[in-house]
Formats: structure tokens, C-alpha cells, sequence
């Protein structure tokens, strides 16, 4: 196989990314305001997001192996088709129950979109250069997620929350227009021993939990640490956010070309350090010198932990079920995200920021003794 990375192929499946997550974090940050509107709590402005991401993490391992069995592409199709009505039935419904009805609905699609597009994805990259394509393949999501937020209120303040629907709708089905250019994708035979595989890929499940340990503190600081700022006076309140996805952004492709050449496990079990430590760091500071240095380290760890798993977790799983491994990997991460934003939250409340912060850091600790248990055992 040709060790070229980049292809038109692989431009497009960024642009389908990007526009995945732009329609994605239009709606995420303005959906609560909506509630209110619609005479919910707080409490049921915040269920919108745990809905969203427990609806995803929990149906993920299922709808992508589904997605190794009726085909990639045609999965991208049918969830964007989904996602659209949602967002449709969003513009329409003045019942915010129905909305948190909706969202869970949106959650079990939105999980095979990303299972079955990062399967789609992974067939086009050159196995020596895969933790590489990955990481570049990444920075679509960050960039999207970094613009979306703004233009959401932009358009929540002159147009309303139809306009946001409208744009989410529209996005959507440019995500379906994209998919449906894309190369029919042959289902990869199975194994020709014809051995009976299991629906879900239970080896790479027990594996991510290390991905379930350290982004349980991603959760915790996406949700928390502009509130922590203003508590401490460090300004601006976004410091520790804008930090991180810089140091993301300037590493993950150097770090995953590293890991595709020294080694995935190499680069992977360092990472788990740096995350660790920069929680830690963010735990026990409480200074503008001690909110850039956590999110410079953590953002090292972070920004290069998630592509070096993946590329060393791929190598042992055949082509007919990479999404099913996809699946496995994404319900770890998104529980251990909304885990850890809901549990982070309750730890300071009762608790305060350090404590909470310091659970956190215990638990990315934890990550790496676990990861060299369970790999020498599942090996």
C-alpha cells in the first residue's frame, strides 16, 4: 500500500468532519437557552448535553458494528437523514420534554456517524502513517468547534433559535450530499476462518476504559475551568481553554508522526503521564502561571493520547471491524467526558475546585497502571 497520506479522499472526509461538528456545536451551546425559553430548569437545560452523550456512548458499540455490516457510507447517509429530521423537530416543537426526547434520538445516530466516518477514515490511511492521519484528520473537529460557538450566538441573537435550526438543518444535509459522493465502500470480508466474532469488540472496550480515566478530567476542565478562573481572578475566564487547543493544535501532528515511527505504545504511555500531571498541576495552582503551564502539559498529553491509542489498538483489528472497535472506543471516552463534567460538577459543590481537580488527576494517575495491566493481559 502507498505510504501517501494525503488524497482528495482524505480532504473530503475532513470537510465531512468539519461540517459534522460545526452543525453539532451550533446547537450544543444554544439548546439550553432554548429550554429556559420553553419553561425548563436549569437542571433540564443540562440534561440536553448528558442526553446527547450518554445516548451516544452507550448505543456506540452497537451502532458501530452495524455500520461494519451494512457499510460505512451507507451509515453516514442514514444518520445525517436522522440528524436533519431532529433538527427539524427542534425548529418545530415549543415542548422542551420533546426536546430531550429528540436529543437522545440525535445521540444513538450521532454515534454511528462518528464510528462509521472514523472507519471510513481509517481505510484510507496508510497503516505506517495511520496515528499521523489521524491526528491531522483531528484538528477538522477542533477547528469546527472552535468557530461554531460564535456563530451560534450570532445567529441566536439576530434571528432567533430558528435560524439555528436552519443552519444545523442545512449543515446536515451537506453532511448527507457529502456521504453520498463518497466511494461505495465494499464490506471487508470476515474472518476467513469463518471463527464466530462477537457484535462488539469486548477487547477494545476493556482496553479504552484508560481512555474513560483520563477524559473523565477532560470533562471536568471543559465544563469547569472558566469558572474556576473567575473564582481565582485569572482572566480571561476562556485562558485555560484557548491554551489547551493551542497546545493541541501545535503538537498532535508532530507527536502522531512520532508515534507512527517510534511507536504508538511509546508515545501513547507518556501522554498518560503528561495528563496526569497537568491535572495535577491545575489541582494544586491557583495562579495565571499555573493555569498555562496545566493546559500546556495537559494539552501535550491529551491532543496526542487519543491518536496513538488508536493507532496502536487498530494494528490488532481486521478491517470488517473497525467500526465495531470505533464503537468501543468512542462509548469509553464520551462516558468518561460526561462522567466526568456531571461528577466534577458535584465535587465542587461540596468540595471545592481543588479536591474536585485532585480526584481527577488520582483517576488520570490510574491510567497508566491500568493500560500496562489490561494490555499484557488482553495481548
Amino acid at each position: 500500500m502507498s505510504d501517501r497520506l494525503f488524497s482528495p479522499r482524505f480532504f473530503v472526509m475532513c470537510g465531512f468532519t468539519f461540517t459534522v461538528f460545526l452543525s453539532a456545536f451550533q446547537l450544543l451551546p444554544t439548546a439550553p437557552f432554548r429550554i429556559h425559553d420553553l419553561g425548563g430548569s436549569t437542571f433540564a437545560s443540562g440534561l440536553f448535553l448528558g442526553f446527547l452523550t450518554y445516548a451516544s456512548a452507550f448505543s456506540a458499540p452497537l451502532t458501530g458494528a452495524i455500520s461494519d455490516r451494512i457499510g460505512r457510507r451507507r451509515t453516514l447517509l442514514i444518520a445525517s437523514g436522522v440528524i436533519l429530521l431532529c433538527a427539524i423537530g427542534y425548529a418545530l416543537t415549543t415542548n422542551y420534554r420533546l426536546m430531550l426526547v429528540l436529543v437522545v434520538v440525535h445521540g444513538i445516530f450521532w454515534s454511528g456517524l462518528l464510528s462509521a466516518s472514523a472507519a471510513y477514515l481509517t481505510s484510507l490511511l496508510p497503516e505506517r502513517r495511520r496515528a499521523e492521519g489521524i491526528a491531522y484528520w483531528g484538528l477538522s473537529s477542533v477547528a469546527a468547534v472552535s468557530v461554531a460557538p460564535p456563530i451560534a450566538f450570532w445567529l441566536l441573537e439576530h434571528g432567533g433559535w430558528r435560524w439555528i435550526c436552519i443552519s444545523c438543518g442545512t449543515l446536515n444535509a451537506l453532511m448527507g450530499a457529502i456521504a453520498w459522493m463518497l466511494d461505495r465502500d465494499e464490506r471487508p470480508d470476515h474472518d476467513p476462518t469463518n471463527a464466530p466474532s462477537p457484535f462488539i469488540e469486548w477487547r477494545v472496550m476493556a482496553l479504552s476504559l484508560t481512555l474513560f480515566m483520563y477524559s473523565f478530567a477532560y470533562g471536568g476542565i471543559t465544563s469547569f475551568s472558566a469558572v474556576y478562573a473567575d473564582v481565582i481572578g485569572v482572566t480571561p475566564k476562556s485562558l485555560y481553554l484557548t491554551v489547551l487547543a493551542v497546545a493541541i493544535l501545535c503538537t498532535r501532528p508532530l507527536l502522531g508522526t512520532l508515534a507512527d515511527r517510534i511507536g504508538h505504545r511509546r508515545v501513547f504511555m507518556p501522554c498518560l503521564v503528561l495528563i496526569a500531571v497537568g491535572v495535577t498541576v491545575l489541582a494544586t495552582g491557583s495562579t495565571r502561571a499555573s493555569f498555562v503551564v496545566s493546559a500546556i502539559v495537559f494539552g501535550f498529553g491529551f491532543g496526542t493520547a487519543y491518536p496513538a491509542f488508536v493507532g496502536y489498538v487498530m494494528r490488532d483489528v481486521t478491517a470488517a471491524r473497525r467500526g465495531a472497535a470505533f464503537g468501543a472506543i468512542l462509548a469509553a471516552f464520551d462516558t468518561g467526558i460526561g462522567t466526568g463534567s456531571t461528577s466534577v460538577g458535584w465535587l465542587i459543590q461540596h468540595y471545592g475546585f481543588s479536591t474536585a481537580f485532585g480526584a481527577a488527576a488520582l483517576l488520570s494517575a490510574i491510567a497508566l497502571p491500568y493500560f500496562i495491566v489490561a494490555d499484557r493481559r488482553l495481548r
